[in-house]
């Protein structure tokens, strides 16, 4: 992930892009709760790319430990 945040949420599909991986990843990651977390903005879900971020760290962080 680049150290350079973008300076607005994220959508899903941007999540996905971001990490390279399907929007389907991304909503099957929201519904059970183990993505980074994400936040309603109306009917839409948003994503705080800083707590995109710590979410990625926290990952490996775990996957370095095991």
């Amino acid at each position: 992930m680049s150290t350079s945040l973008p300076d607005r949420y994220l959508t899903p599909q941007d999540v996905a892009d971001l990490l390279s991986v399907p929007l389907e990843t991304v909503y099957r990651w929201r519904k059970h709760r183990t993505g980074p977390p994400g936040f309603r903005v109306g009917k839409h879900v948003r994503y705080d790319p800083a707590a995109v971020q710590a979410w990625v760290t926290e990952q490996t962080a775990l996957d370095e430990a095991a």
